[in-house]
């Protein structure tokens, strides 16, 4: 984990889907070593050295609430969750206050996240790659979490439908970087019970 101080970049946790994948339950609610799914990966964000940290809720947003409950995190409810993911993202980054310099974009449902992780793509914003989208890659494939730059919210807070950001990362790769992670482990995410099985009993890294 880095030494240096809090830095001006805010956490955005997308915690609003419907998780369809699963079932009847809502995957962001189980336990992970004891720990609610959404709950575990909101502390490994504040462990971090963002500035603050948004959850943005939506689907069984009073529940999800409750397993936050006790965490310093602004919590922002997204009625239009079932409209796809980028209703998330744009409540999100409208939640994001003036004075940070980027957002960071993480999922709810990937427990393998680190607080190392995250404070390494920190660095690496703040460091030599200043001002550029920065991503873990492993394997040779982008992945999340993703720090966004002020200078992108506008673009984000335009996004429509269940797209995502990734077409706007493919449109600026002169200006994005991706940071090497060698254990794909990490970036596992929990979509439907069968992840979860595998998950639990491997442990997870």
């Amino acid at each position: 984990m880095s030494t240096a101080g809090k830095s001006s970049i805010c956490g955005v946790l997308l915690a609003a889907g419907k998780s369809r994948r699963f079932g009847e339950a809502n995957k962001l609610l189980v336990e992970i070593h004891g720990t609610p799914l959404v709950r575990r990966m909101a502390e490994r964000l504040l462990e971090s050295r963002l500035a603050n940290v948004v959850v943005v809720t939506g689907f069984e947003s009073e529940r999800v609430r409750q397993a936050l409950s006790g965490l310093h995190v602004q919590c922002v409810d997204n009625p239009d969750f079932e409209t796809g993911l980028a209703s998330s993202l744009r409540g999100g980054i409208g939640s994001v206050s003036d004075e940070a310099s980027g957002a960071m974009i993480a999922l709810g449902d990937m427990p393998g996240v680190t607080t190392a992780l995250v404070d390494q793509l920190i660095d690496a914003f703040e460091g030599e790659e200043s001002g550029k989208i920065v991503f873990p890659t492993c394997d040779g494939r982008q992945r999340n979490p993703v720090i966004w730059p002020k200078r992108y919210f506008a673009p984000l807070l335009s996004l429509q439908g269940d797209s995502g950001a990734k077409r706007l990362i493919s449109a600026n790769q002169d200006a994005a970087f991706g940071v090497p992670v060698e254990d794909d482990a990490v970036f596992r995410d929990i979509d439907d019970p069968a992840n979860l099985a595998k998950w639990r009993k491997e442990g997870g890294p």
